[in-house]
């Protein structure tokens, strides 16, 4: 046998069949595209010309958190900015009508939604972004499925300016270049970090990165070269936008990095005004610690679980009696629910079950109680991208903790002396030893504390929020005026 021979028809034939597989799939791609955009072309052609049309790319509308509290001011601000843009908001919350969904919004948010000139348009396609379909390459599967979520949005209208408000990046290069549409983006966190690199490359365990593949060295080579393609793909995507919004100082930073744009840093809306008269008799026997988030495993509600585990090694008995940490979340599925599961069985082994509540999809009413009730915030998730839960808390009067990075820490709380408006903590120790520090402050520190957090609070209203987003997006609505 003639091995130089074979090995060199083994390679030949290698690099013909990989060479094969590439131009089929290019091909099937142009194709795709081309039909995409004749599919979208003739449904444009059906649509009235002279009017614009503006479409909020949410899927998940209904789901009572911070995005979509970005995603209800943005809509007002265009009602009253252009009222005679149509709107349109594509949602995959096919078993809510929209009076339904309108009436959460006010209930959640406190806020009336005009439903003049707003439409909804429902899609049957959101399972192709639940990450549960997808155990593995998570975000490439999500990704990619927003692209087949995306398709059937603008076969059912093509909007004049698309605004992707929950960060299906994906979807923009469709919108713009099959529908022909102007692309815009709100960005509350960017799919890939240089952050999440980073992880990868130290082979640092945590939600996003477990703890088999971070041991393993050939399983971080691989996964940190499957995040520099997404990231790379990622980054042509952004590329499509001709206007980019970011929620806060980390996410611009981040955003610049991969996308080489600039881009507008709009705080989200954080409306307190009603939050102002929610301090009530905080000086009972019980203390009560406020934490504020959807449960999901980046907001690291186990760390909350385990600080409250330290704080009872640190105080006396009588003081740990009347401390009650009470959890109010959002839970958009089954999940999600699981999660509070795990979280209550946690309570139990770490012998805290007593001592803290679970409050799943709480009322808005309810929630302003459990605000006039609380002494103390506590927020723990790493790199929160920028925390409306945390400014609602500080403005309610609430002495908050929140984890040293991200938002909270470029953005929101300041430990400087002389101006403190909250704490920042890292550990399960950490937060412990703020909480009893709070118990522990003589009235006037607390109030001087109280006072800076309420006032600083103001920075992040909704009306900051509605003319950040008119000046970013007036450039937009510009091209049809």
């Amino acid at each position: 046998m003639d091995w130089p021979d074979t090995i060199y028809q083994m390679v030949y034939t290698s690099v013909c069949t990989s060479l094969a597989c590439t131009l089929v799939t290019g091909l099937v791609i142009l194709l795709a595209f081309l039909l995409i955009r004749m599919m979208a072309s003739r449904v444009k052609a059906g649509q009235k010309g002279s009017e614009v049309s503006v479409g909020f790319f949410h899927p998940y509308c209904n789901a009572g958190g911070g995005g979509e509290r970005v995603l209800w001011c943005a809509v007002r601000a265009v009602q009253v900015r252009y009222p005679a843009a149509r709107i349109l908001v594509y949602t995959g919350d096919t078993d809510a009508a929209p009076d339904m969904i309108l009436a959460k919004a006010r209930d959640r948010f406190n806020m009336q939604i005009p439903d003049t000139n707003l439409e909804f348009v429902y899609l049957h396609k959101r399972r192709y972004v639940e990450a549960q379909y997808y155990p593995h390459f998570t975000m490439l599967g999500q990704s990619l499925g927003s692209l087949a979520l995306g398709v059937e949005a603008l076969l059912s209208f093509v909007p004049s300016i698309y605004i992707d408000t929950m960060g299906y990046s994906f979807t923009m290069p469709l919108f713009k270049y099959c529908g022909a549409s102007l692309v815009g983006c709100y960005v509350h966190y960017p799919t890939i970090s240089t952050d999440m690199l980073a992880q990868v490359q130290s082979r640092s365990s945590s939600y996003n990165n477990r703890r088999r593949v971070a041991q393993s060295p050939l399983a971080s080579f691989l996964k940190l070269r499957y995040y520099k393609i997404f990231a790379w793909l990622y980054t042509k995507c952004g590329s499509a936008s001709d206007c980019v919004m970011v929620n806060s100082s980390w996410t611009e930073e981040h955003i610049k990095t991969l996308w080489g744009k600039e881009v507008a840093k709009v705080f989200p809306p954080c409306d307190t005004s009603h939050l102002s008269h929610t301090v009530g008799d905080r000086d009972g026997d019980e203390v009560r610690i406020l934490s504020l988030g959807q449960f999901r495993p980046e907001k690291d509600h186990p760390l909350q679980i385990k600080a409250m585990f330290e704080l009872r090694q640190i105080l006396a008995e009588e003081d740990w009696d009347r401390v009650k940490l009470v959890i109010v979340g959002g839970c958009r599925g089954q999940e999600d629910w699981k999660m509070v599961q795990d979280l209550k069985d946690l309570t139990k082994y770490l012998s805290v079950e007593d001592n803290v509540e679970f409050h799943p999809n709480l009322p808005f009413s309810d929630l302003l109680a459990e605000f006039s009730k609380s002494t103390i915030g506590i927020h723990t998730m790493w790199n929160e991208h920028f925390g409306i839960g945390i400014v609602e808390m500080m403005a309610a009067g609430l002495l908050t903790i929140a984890h040293r990075s991200g938002g909270p820490l470029m953005d929101i709380i300041v430990e400087d002396a002389g101006a403190r408006n909250g704490f920042l903590a890292v550990t399960p120790q950490e937060y412990a030893a703020h909480i009893a520090y709070i118990l522990n402050m003589g009235e006037e520190t607390r109030e001087g504390v109280r006072n800076r957090a309420t006032a600083s609070s103001d920075m992040f209203s909704t009306q900051q929020f509605e003319r950040g987003w008119v000046r970013a997006t007036d450039p937009l609505f510009a091209k049809f005026q």
